[in-house]
């Protein structure tokens, strides 16, 4: 659980460095930014577990181990990109 959360946020953080402007840029400090990054972290792990151990084959069995950080990375990469897009295309975005 500690190291699921460790590497949530250090993928988290590291992802939305890479990402220039994302949807959650206006968190640049306090609580609900690390818990952003935290979150945006694990669905990263989640979601570059699925690409590359389930899809290609590469890597481990465990989604949430600091060996899988690079994975993670563009996982919250990618998940940045698509909530970017789909928060540009809501009526609720655009003011």
């Amino acid at each position: 659980m500690i190291g699921a959360l460790i590497l949530g946020l250090v993928a988290g953080f590291i992802g939305r460095a890479l990402v220039p402007n994302d949807v959650f840029s206006g968190m640049e400090r306090g609580p609900k930014s690390w818990a952003a990054s935290v979150v945006l972290g694990l669905v990263g792990a989640l979601v570059g577990y699925f690409i590359f151990t389930r899809g290609l084959g590469i890597g481990d069995d465990d989604a949430f181990d600091l060996g899988g950080l690079l994975s993670a990375i563009i996982g919250v990469i990618l998940v940045l990109i698509i909530a970017g897009v789909v928060a540009k295309r809501t009526p609720a975005a655009k003011h």
